[in-house]
């Protein structure tokens, strides 16, 4: 299941698309914080280009720039807060939330893992790299000799996988040159379509049956279904 665990037939609940919008407009509004200008905002132009690929309307996407940027008069004050611990069968896993009600959150989160365990900070930190993750497709005019190990090693990646859509790449780098790599991947023939500091499970757990391995996803899909988690990062193999 890798770095990032997604949904199994997300795209095909009546809410999903809702869902993701929700979660794109808060990243979008706590990244123009920084300036309202994509062009003059790295991290505003990655999530504006994650939006427009998710078919994000645009009145939706100009108006969470507008907000996050202060230009309607709103006060947008978003806090970024990570909760560890275990989903069933000592699965363990790392939540990411964007929320403007901290207490509100942490409440709601602990309901969530009744069937699992929340952790203190740190519980499973220790047991996940944390990473820079850029995912990148071949430049249309280089499609054909686009080479993802090759890039890889020219734009200071320490390793390549397939990402998540058909004929893209996901480097993973060191958190430190997450931005070197977004700038040197077009010069090796790669687009960059997101690009995130996140995290790798370095023993993920294997061996769940088909019984324990539905009760682990019912349980992430609960945990993935709440409006202030933005990512879940689960140690599940395959």
């Amino acid at each position: 299941m890798g770095a990032q665990w997604k949904a199994k037939h997300k795209d095909i609940a009546a809410n999903a698309k809702g869902r993701v919008f929700t979660k794109l407009s808060k990243e979008i509004m706590q990244a123009a914080r920084g300036g309202a200008d994509p062009d003059m905002n790295a991290r505003l132009r990655m999530v504006v280009e994650q939006a427009k690929k998710a078919s994000m309307p645009r009145d939706t996407l100009e108006r969470a720039i507008k907000k996050g940027a202060g230009l309607l008069g709103e006060a947008v004050n978003f806090e970024r807060v990570t909760y560890e611990g275990f989903a069933p069968h000592r699965v363990p896993l790392i939540v990411e939330c964007l929320t403007d009600n901290v207490n509100r959150t942490v409440s709601e989160i602990r309901v969530l893992f009744r069937k699992g365990q929340l952790g203190a900070a740190g519980s499973v930190a220790w047991d996940f790299d944390h990473v820079g993750l850029v995912e990148g497709t071949p430049i249309a005019q280089s499609a054909a000799g686009a080479d993802a190990e090759l890039a890889a090693i020219e734009a200071g990646a320490q390793d390549f996988e397939p990402g998540e859509e058909e004929g893209s790449t996901l480097f993973i780098t060191d958190p430190a040159d997450l931005d070197l790599v977004v700038k040197a991947l077009p010069a090796q023939g790669f687009n960059v379509t997101s690009a995130k500091l996140g995290y790798r499970p370095k023993n993920p757990v294997e061996g769940l049956g088909a019984a324990e391995l539905e009760e682990v996803e019912a349980f992430l899909a609960a945990i993935d279904a709440h409006d202030d988690v933005q990512e879940v990062y689960v140690g599940l193999a395959g």
